[in-house]
């Protein structure tokens, strides 16, 4: 009996859904290690599990944000090559667990992430430490500005969103470098809701509705 050539023809899968089982895999190898207090297993855990489903993607990627350099392999490293070299190039940002100290103390609210874009099209930023951010939903993404003062911009969001800046609650991290962001949202009238990590979850909820939380900053 002889075989089809529809039948011999490589299987096609759905490069979005081959990410998500990348960090489907990451995050079920972090679950492990949930409360046992090792931020560093949950972290490594989360990477190997990434690293390994990441390569039977057909894609020829770089990882242009990760998690370090090439010397602190086995991280997922900035410039390190993703996938099985099939002619899909692309740029990769990877975060394996975005807030391994919430999953290593049994907490809610880390995340893992995978984000890909055409070769060369992701900007990666090595000098700078931190980011400034603002997340909010779509009804309000033609008014917010980054370089706006905080007041005009979560103004600009409540009007957008039909609200008054007292009924917004803005998330922000809870660390130094924030003080003065705190206290301009709370002097504009907004409530604030101050979390020890995962902002990238926390970012998502801002883009979403009916989830308790309206902007994220900082």
């Amino acid at each position: 009996m002889m075989e089809s050539s529809r039948s011999r023809r490589p299987i096609e899968r759905n490069i979005a859904m081959e990410l998500v089982r990348a960090t489907e895999a990451a995050s079920m190898a972090a679950a492990r290690y949930l409360g046992r207090g090792n931020k560093e297993l949950v972290d490594q855990a989360a990477v190997d599990a990434m690293r390994f489903a990441l390569g039977y993607v057909s894609m020829d990627g770089i990882v242009v944000i990760g998690e370090g350099e090439k010397d602190e392999a086995p991280m997922l490293y900035i410039g390190e090559r993703i996938g099985n070299g099939a002619d899909l190039k692309v740029d990769i940002a990877v975060d394996p667990v975005d807030g391994t100290t919430l999953v290593a103390n049994g907490l809610p609210g880390a995340i893992s992430a995978v984000a890909l874009s055409t070769r060369g099209t992701i900007n990666c930023p090595r000098q700078f430490v931190y980011m400034n951010k603002i997340a909010t939903g779509p009804e309000a993404s033609d008014v917010i500005d980054i370089n706006a003062p905080t007041e005009e911009n979560l103004k600009n969001i409540a009007r957008a969103k039909k609200r008054n800046v007292s009924d917004l609650t803005v998330v922000v991290l809870d660390r130094p470098r924030h003080e003065q962001l705190l206290s301009e949202i709370r002097k504009a009238g907004a409530r604030v809701k101050l979390i020890s990590a995962g902002d990238l979850a926390a970012g998502i909820q801002a883009a979403l509705p009916e989830t308790g939380v309206d902007v994220l900053m900082g």
